[in-house]
């Protein structure tokens, strides 16, 4: 009997602790009817799955009325309702005679923001309970169009219509409203890059934006270092100042560099050098001012002032990023078109025996439209010098390693597999630039192109499809998402924000190893919170008694209270409210104390992890330094089993780059 009184109190006690360790997280949702509609993608962009024992359940139009709902709310559920029904009415949401013509939304979180719909309802207006908070009206009419409350430890969610076939067409602010309800997301991701540009952001504290980054989940910045090439000291100061709060949070920082474009002041210095279109212009291109780097002068002083930029300030990385040429409207408009100096017309010349500057000259017997084979070496040519400027650049790189071996390695490049003109109009060709990847160590960034922004998150399996068989190296491929006003007609909204931004960050995860953010500036504040959530790529959860089963593709972070087991050990990666797992398959349980040490914040590929009597040991990869941070002060660490001296940023410890194994005290 004692024996058995026991079992059972300790089964009592571990569903309470598994309780305990997952409350406030919603890990499913439920859609009561046949028919799902767009919610199944609206919830997995934040990491819930469909289940019958769900913390969110939606509710839709025409859904009878049941007192049971109203005890489940209590309880802990958020129920979302769909338009009119008498579920509705009976938590006092209730139409009127009158009806209006909803054709644009206020979001009040954002009263300027331009909500389009792009068919138009028409709704009743509906009166809302008094305790509820309005989160969306009409903006002509002012009716109601989404609005909730708190009720125990539940919630209420009504929205005047469906969100739309896609999920995000009418209420792009959704799923911000079900968290300020209280939906917790169950995962997040710290893998994410983002791109800073200094010219957006010259009055920050470099503080406080590296903490909102890291808890973005950004694990690395990348920042427009042309700023910073030709040195200053205000300038030099707040680049220092910047990379050091990065570090202190647990990120890296990568040098971005966009050549042929050096710097305002190197353009204005060196004439002779610049970069010419076809009108034989100096290539002053948007804000891009472009220098000839086949000319071997100017070459030797540019990589001069890239070793001298690069080590000067410590950086964890380099990015080189567009480094081919212009335009995006190709052959078509020589004021554009590079490169077009001298240097290059004559290196064509002696290859195929014309100047290519025939090529745009209507009167002339070479014109591109009348000589299609003349015009087609040409660009094949420009392709190939695009690629042998990005394989010596890279060498430029690697020999700056040798001195600074923490340094990671990205090239970023437009696409030219889904959108095939790339090749043509820039230079872009993706499987040549994958055929470095056998001799040299980088990230290859795929930039999402402006050319099919306007074809939903899916595209982004579409992409992956075509650049995945291209190298075996697929865990070194990237997507690049530009968050930027679109310049097509997309409803609702002109940028990316919202619902319709994290099922792209979460598509792009679950398409890529690692996905990338241009830029941070242009996301609104509204959005980060959920960029986390959003990017992680878990494939399998499931609920076991006191345990929950998680299997991911790339590890992850699991919403967790209090200390954990995982796969039946002390788990040493972990905080207050979160486990961080390796990749592959796991199980967390609820642990009767904490071990000696945990890292709470860790930017590297974890691999394993085990916890000590005095410390942890744990085993990582990753592409620049990794920065782990502990739960208080280390008194020995130890790097592959050689005894090393921590090299801290504030509380942050700074760990080699490559794969090591880690042992701290």
């Amino acid at each position: 009997m004692r024996s058995r009184n026991s079992r059972t109190a300790a089964a009592g006690c571990a569903i309470w602790l598994a309780c305990a360790a997952l409350e406030g997280a919603s890990f499913s949702f439920q859609v009561l009817g046949s028919e799902a509609g767009p919610w199944p993608a609206i919830f997995s962009s934040v990491g819930l799955r469909a289940g019958a024992a769900a913390e969110v359940v939606v509710a839709p139009p025409g859904t009878p009325a049941n007192p049971e709902w109203a005890l489940r709310v209590e309880r802990g559920a958020i129920l979302v309702l769909e338009g009119e029904s008498p579920l509705a009415g009976s938590f006092g949401f209730q139409p009127a005679a009158r009806r209006v013509m909803a054709r644009s939304l206020e979001d009040l979180r954002a009263p300027k923001l331009h909500i389009i719909w792009e068919k138009p309802l028409e709704l009743p207006v509906f009166e809302v309970p008094p305790q509820a908070r309005l989160f969306a009206r009409e903006r002509w009419s002012g009716a109601p169009l989404m609005a909730g409350f708190r009720r125990g430890s539940g919630a209420i969610l009504w929205l005047a219509a469906p969100p739309g076939e896609r999920g995000y067409e009418r209420f792009p602010y959704l799923l911000q409203a079900l968290a300020d309800l209280g939906m917790e997301a169950p995962f997040r991701s710290a893998r994410l890059w983002a791109f800073f540009d200094s010219a957006y952001r010259s009055r920050i504290d470099p503080d406080y934006m590296a903490a909102r980054w890291r808890a973005a989940g950004i694990a690395a910045l990348h920042v427009a270092a042309w700023h910073y090439y030709d040195r200053d000291p205000e300038g030099d100061a707040y680049l220092r100042a910047l990379i050091d709060a990065c570090h202190r949070h647990a990120i890296p920082v990568y040098a971005w560099l966009e050549l042929p474009h050096v710097s305002e002041k190197f353009w204005a210095d060196h004439p002779q050098w610049r970069e010419k279109t076809a009108l034989l212009q100096d290539a002053q291109l948007d804000w891009r001012k472009l220098i000839n780097l086949t000319n071997r002068e100017a070459f030797a002083a540019v990589s001069q002032g890239v070793r001298a930029l690069l080590n000067g300030f410590d950086w964890d990385g380099v990015n080189l990023a567009e480094l081919y040429f212009e335009s995006l409207e190709g052959f078509e408009n020589p004021a554009r078109f590079t490169p077009m100096n001298d240097d290059v017309r004559a290196e064509f010349r002696a290859r195929a025996g014309f100047d290519p500057l025939e090529l745009f000259r209507a009167d002339s017997p070479l014109y591109g439209p009348k000589n299609a084979p003349g015009l087609a070496e040409f660009l094949k040519f420009r392709a190939e010098l695009a690629r042998r400027q990005q394989n010596e650049w890279i060498g430029v790189i690697e020999a700056i390693r040798r001195g600074k071996p923490q340094l990671g390695l990205a090239l970023t490049e437009v696409d030219d597999r889904f959108d095939a003109t790339m090749r043509e109009k820039i230079g872009a060709d993706a499987a040549a630039a994958l055929g470095m990847l056998a001799q040299h160590d980088f990230t290859f960034l795929i930039e999402d192109p402006a050319t099919v922004w306007d074809l939903g998150p899916r595209r982004y399996a579409q992409i992956a499809a075509r650049y995945f068989p291209l190298t075996p190296a697929q865990d070194r491929l990237g997507i690049d998402i530009n968050v930027v006003e679109r310049y097509q007609d997309v409803y609702p909204t002109k940028q990316q924000t919202g619902t319709e931004l994290f099922e792209l960050v979460h598509q792009a995860a679950q398409s890529f190893p690692r996905v990338a953010l241009y830029f941070e500036n242009s996301i609104p504040r509204r959005d980060w919170p959920l960029l986390a959530p959003a990017a992680a790529d878990v494939e399998r959860v499931e609920r076991s008694g006191s345990k929950l089963i998680v299997e991911s593709r790339g590890g992850v972070g699991v919403t967790w209270r209090g200390p954990a087991l995982v796969d039946g050990k002390p788990w040493p990666l972990a905080g207050d409210d979160a486990v961080l797992l390796p990749r592959g398959l796991h199980t967390i349980e609820p642990a009767p104390s904490k071990p000696a040490l945990r890292i709470v914040d860790f930017n590297g590929d974890l691999t394993a992890a085990s916890a000590t009597a005095d410390g942890v040991e744990f085993a990582y990869q990753s592409e620049a330094r990794a920065m782990a941070k502990p739960e208080r002060a280390i008194h020995r660490l130890e790097i592959d089993g050689m005894e090393a001296t921590p090299q801290m940023a504030g509380d942050v410890l700074i760990l080699p780059r490559g794969q090591h194994l880690v042992s701290l005290h």
